[in-house]
């Protein structure tokens, strides 16, 4: 789903869990990192600050956007424009 969430994480029934979390966030890539943390933004939301659910999502939006602004080619160049 590109920025659509996943419906039973939505659903008043569902309480969301840490582990909700951490699978959304699995195993992103460089290029899907910042779609990612806007749906575990949209899931924590609602959410107490103290909530387990919330800390682990703050966590992980902290290493998803790491992951998007320091990935790639680790000269920067990614041999672009080099002779």
């Amino acid at each position: 789903m590109s920025e659509a969430e996943s419906p039973e994480l939505l659903g008043d029934a569902h309480q969301v869990s840490p582990e909700d979390i951490r699978v959304l966030a699995g195993a992103s890539t460089p290029h899907f990192a910042l779609q990612v943390r806007n749906r575990i933004r949209r899931l924590i939301e609602p959410l107490a600050a103290d909530h387990p659910a919330r800390v682990e999502g703050e966590r992980k939006i902290i290493e998803l956007e790491d992951l998007a602004e320091h990935s790639g080619d680790p000269r920067g160049t990614m041999g672009i424009g080099k002779h």
